[in-house]
């Protein structure tokens, strides 16, 4: 039972040093803190679209949840908001390596964030959770980038 408890120290700790890093130094375009302060396991996280991409101007909404095995472990991520992309299940959950096969403990909240956000405008899709987004993707571009303008505007009108 001690070995869960040191476990559990240490994932408290790196969650209040991921914490304090994202208030001084936020990533651009990213934000995030507990969903309440009474447990440093759930966060919620916010992404803006990059400028001068068509996910410019819409706001975001992640879930993360940290288990005790954090940093050892990714957390879990998944979208609150409605998000049409070639690697997001349909119920938010990224398919995205740094939060699967490729994790490393090198990774805490910004560059998770950072990472994410990089995400949205160079999609994977050889390796879609969305196959009709991935197909819309690659063969049309331009409506592709219209369906995601309109969600993106969708986030900002409430």
């Amino acid at each position: 039972m001690a070995g869960a408890s040191c476990q559990q120290t240490a994932a408290v700790l790196r969650l209040q040093s991921d914490l304090k890093a994202i208030k001084t130094e936020p990533p651009d375009g990213c934000s995030a803190s507990p969903h309440s302060d009474d447990n440093l396991f759930v966060w919620s996280a916010t992404i803006f679209g990059p400028d001068e991409t068509a996910w410019e101007g819409g706001v975001f909404s992640l879930r993360m949840t940290f288990g005790e095995q954090y940093p050892e472990k990714p957390p879990r991520v998944r979208f609150t908001s409605e998000v049409f992309h070639p690697n997001v299940y349909s119920d938010g959950t990224l398919c995205m390596d740094i939060i699967q096969d490729q994790w490393s403990p090198i990774h805490n909240v910004c560059t998770l964030l950072t990472s994410i956000q990089s995400l949205l405008t160079d999609p994977n899709p050889s390796s879609p959770a969305n196959p009709e987004a991935a197909q819309l993707f690659q063969e049309d571009p331009s409506q592709y980038n219209r369906r995601v303008r309109r969600l993106a505007q969708k986030t900002i009108e409430g």
